[in-house]
């Protein structure tokens, strides 16, 4: 027996754009039925375990005031949770993990208990429904507009048939849209497509897309002895060197993203490399009461477990599921690797005393519930962002193309990191951004928006559209886009295209805490 729901707006995806949109839609008035192919809502910031990545000036403006909100009750959680130290609780900007690449690192459960938390009024009220476990198989459309959706539960195969006003993609492969004949584009454009600085000579590769990275969580006991099995492609990732890498990606060895050349990292701090445990480490045990954890936590999203040996998205299922599995192997083999030969500084090889924390990512195996995706399917787009609308180099004024259509903002640089043709980093700068409505809203299709990284980018701004503030802002947008559509009858291109129909809803934006404009601020 199939099921069927109804809603005003149907998410498919609950990843931190879906559930940015979910929170929005919900506090909107609608009804509201969010999916997620796992049983972790957040994305990114919890079953792909990736702690944010944020700009200079996120402690005082540059994000949504529910974005805002969500960074706010994360420390929160571990000030009301935790003995943490007085000198910590002194700090004005309390950081959990104290990590060198965020001024937010925390455990990605203690972010799933505060989006839980945050969605907690929505669901108990009957407004939001979440459906976990579910993934989209099917959609039917009527013309330009999806009628319905089915999903199927991943571990019951029990399918569900959605049925709503609106739909919104968040997915974080765009999932829904070569579902419903939706046009897209995926890898790399080339310079004739889109006049760009970066983008591919000669013609687009669309097999060309980022590495994905399957992260884990690890913490360091000495003395201990926690080393794994012997991963089965462990001879193969132990001598496997890419060509555009200095040494073997079993080692201690990179290249500096913006400039290419080669770097040498530590594990642990030693006072002359960059310390990958500090990089982005979860939890610093040192801001909490001595005993309340063994050993720092610490998450694995480094250069060394970046898979680039073939794209998951737009290929055969069995293909598909080798590289998924092939990234699995590397990241077990980078482990076993650190615990059994890594170099240390005192000339031994391993630390056997570090240990998978399955618990913190809530696996049995120890690596994240879901891999980290880069760079989705991107619809084709009302607007489409280019470099030349961010890149300082193409801006001479020193500010980037300010959309009249604004629905948030955004930064970060432009940072790709290797890509399945084996083409190395891609890290330049950029100046803040825009986020454009157009970028939501596909050329054809009336009731669906794109909701997380499958809106109009390229795969050169994908690289900096694809961070968490600029997601949710993203997911945001679309949730409010939606029930504003919903609640006056309208398209969302109506609501784009129409001077009057635009201001009204800009300023519903503004009154909900979306900031539109940035102050004068540099590139980064």
């Amino acid at each position: 027996m199939v099921q069927h729901l109804n809603a005003d707006i149907v998410i498919i995806g609950g990843s931190t754009g879906g559930v940015a949109a979910a929170l929005a839609a919900a506090k909107a008035g609608k009804r509201v039925i969010m999916t997620e192919e796992s049983d972790w809502i957040g994305g990114q910031l919890t079953s792909q375990a990736v702690p944010p990545d944020e700009h200079a000036w996120i402690e005082q403006f540059g994000c949504t005031a529910s974005y805002r909100q969500f960074r706010n009750r994360v420390r929160q959680y571990y000030m009301n949770n935790f003995p943490v130290t007085p000198e910590a609780r002194m700090r004005r900007a309390f950081n959990p993990g104290n990590a060198s690449v965020s001024k937010l690192s925390h455990e990605p459960r203690a972010a799933l208990a505060v989006l839980r938390d945050m969605l907690a009024p929505y669901v108990h009220s009957g407004r939001l429904t979440v459906l976990e476990y579910y993934k989209v198989e099917q959609a039917e459309t009527n013309g330009d507009r999806i009628v319905s959706t089915q999903l199927k539960h991943v571990l019951t195969d029990e399918k569900v048939i959605l049925t709503g006003a609106y739909f919104l993609d968040a997915t974080d492969e765009g999932d829904v849209l070569p579902l419903a004949s939706v046009e897209y584009v995926t890898g790399a454009e080339s310079v004739e497509d889109t006049g760009e600085p970066h983008a591919l000579p000669g013609k687009a590769d669309p097999m060309d897309m980022q590495a994905i990275t399957w992260c884990f969580a690890m913490d360091h006991i000495e003395g201990e002895d926690f080393t794994i099995r012997r991963p089965d492609q462990y001879d193969f990732w132990r001598s496997y060197r890419a060509d555009f890498w200095p040494d073997k990606q079993l080692s201690w060895a990179g290249v500096v993203p913006y400039n290419l050349k080669p770097t040498t990292y530590s594990l642990f701090p030693d006072g002359k490399h960059f310390s990958l445990w500090q990089y982005r480490r979860l939890i610093d045990r040192q801001l909490f009461v001595p005993g309340t954890f063994e050993s720092d936590l610490t998450v694995v999203n480094w250069p060394q477990n970046d898979y680039w040996l073939g794209p998951v998205i737009d290929v055969s299922a069995e293909e598909r599921a080798k590289h998924l599995h092939n990234a699995r192997e590397l990241s077990f083999s980078l482990l076993y690797w650190m615990q059994t030969e890594a170099p240390r500084p005192d000339g031994g090889a391993g630390y056997p005393g570090l240990r998978l924390r399955g618990d913190a990512t809530g696996t049995i195996d120890g690596l994240a519930k879901m891999p980290y995706i880069r760079e989705s399917r991107r619809i084709k787009a009302e607007c489409t962002v280019l470099e030349q609308h961010l890149s300082p180099d193409c801006r001479k004024d020193g500010k980037a193309e300010r959309y009249p259509d604004s629905v948030g903002i955004g930064s970060y640089r432009i940072d790709l990191h290797p890509s399945t043709s084996l083409r190395t980093y891609i890290d330049v700068a950029s100046l803040p951004f825009y986020i454009p409505l157009g970028a939501l809203i596909p050329v054809r299709m009336d009731n669906l928006l794109a909701a997380c990284k499958n809106i109009g980018t390229t795969h050169i701004t994908n690289g900096c559209y694809r961070l968490h503030p600029v997601e949710w802002n993203i997911g945001e947008a679309a949730g409010y886009l939606a029930a504003y559509c919903v609640e006056n009858g309208l398209r969302p291109r109506d609501v784009r295209n129409n001077a009057e129909q635009l201001e009204q809803f800009q300023k519903l934006l503004v009154a909900e805490g979306i900031e539109l404009d940035w102050p004068s601020v540099h590139s980064v």
